[in-house]
């Protein structure tokens, strides 16, 4: 089956096997700024702590595991893209307990 590519993704393509794209080497001293930007972004020097509902972490926990990640790892990761403005919500496989919850106690 062949993979659909975009048209960005197509115009890469095309560029690619028509020879007009370049490879470039970064130089030692880029290299070392792209390093040590790369080790800032993930140095955790602060610790939070907060209280969830046992019905979400149970859910963040379930995630975690879908993706295989600590749980904690997906939390600060859900964090940085939300404030980083890249978080985009996509629907989980699993149904949340917390929604069910919710849905329960409103028809009652």
């Amino acid at each position: 089956m062949k993979k659909k590519y975009d048209k960005f993704e197509d115009e890469i393509i095309e560029a690619y096997e028509k020879g007009e794209l370049i490879s470039t080497t970064p130089s030692k001293a880029e290299l070392e700024k792209f390093r040590s930007a790369a080790q800032l972004t993930f140095v955790k020097d602060r610790r939070v702590n907060i209280r969830l509902t046992s019905p979400d972490l149970m859910d963040i926990q379930t995630r975690a595991l879908e993706e295989g990640i600590p749980y904690q790892t997906l939390i600060a990761s859900v964090l940085h893209k939300f404030v980083s403005g890249s978080l985009i919500e996509k629907s989980s496989r699993i149904t949340s307990r917390s929604t069910r919850t919710a849905k329960k106690q409103a028809a009652g």
